[in-house]
């Protein structure tokens, strides 16, 4: 096929991407926010509480992360250390992992990484967001993206999306193609 022609399709898949992605937010902004409880958390410090992950922040981003182990979740988590500031303009951010404390903050070290970490190990946390299962193909932890709200002295989860080779969290999957 013709180079023009060939870009041609392209451009009209781009566009009808675009009008998919305007049909999500708009889903996506009809959605009712879920309660969740107060998870307690471990870090270098101590326990902290999901509550007072958010800061002076409203809002919180909550990165679901498998650990050191998965090469994805470690390209993902080197693209938002990338834009961790300007993130942190709008809402406190967070990555969530399995790893103990001193695990994470090795690999973070050794990656340069400067948000903060927090454990999950041995709480139902990622389990209840949806993020690990014990069943089928892909059991066990899984990578994506939770926001939070407080209300008052209520947290509410607004969102979450997974994460996966060649979705939108990631700039590098474009580049290659």
């Amino acid at each position: 096929m013709a180079y023009t022609e060939t870009i041609q399709q392209l451009n009209d898949a781009r566009r009808r991407i675009l009008e998919i992605r305007a049909e999500m937010r708009e889903l996506q902004a009809g959605i009712e926010p879920e309660q969740v409880e107060d998870y307690e958390f471990t870090t270098t410090a101590g326990p902290v509480r999901l509550s007072q992950l958010f800061g002076d922040h409203d809002e919180l981003i909550l990165i679901h992360n498998m650990g050191s182990g998965c090469v994805y979740c470690t390209l993902w988590a080197d693209g938002l250390n990338g834009v961790v500031d300007h993130l942190e303009d709008r809402a406190a951010f967070v990555l969530s992992s399995p790893e103990t404390p001193d695990e994470q903050r090795k690999f973070a070290d050794s990656r340069g990484w400067r948000f903060r970490m927090v454990s999950h190990g041995g709480t139902s946390f990622a389990q209840d967001m949806g993020y690990y299962t014990d069943a089928g193909e892909f059991a066990g932890f899984q990578p994506g993206v939770s926001v939070f709200r407080k209300d008052g002295d209520r947290i509410l989860r607004l969102s979450d999306t997974a994460f996966g080779p060649g979705d939108d969290f990631c700039a590098v999957w474009h580049l290659y193609n």
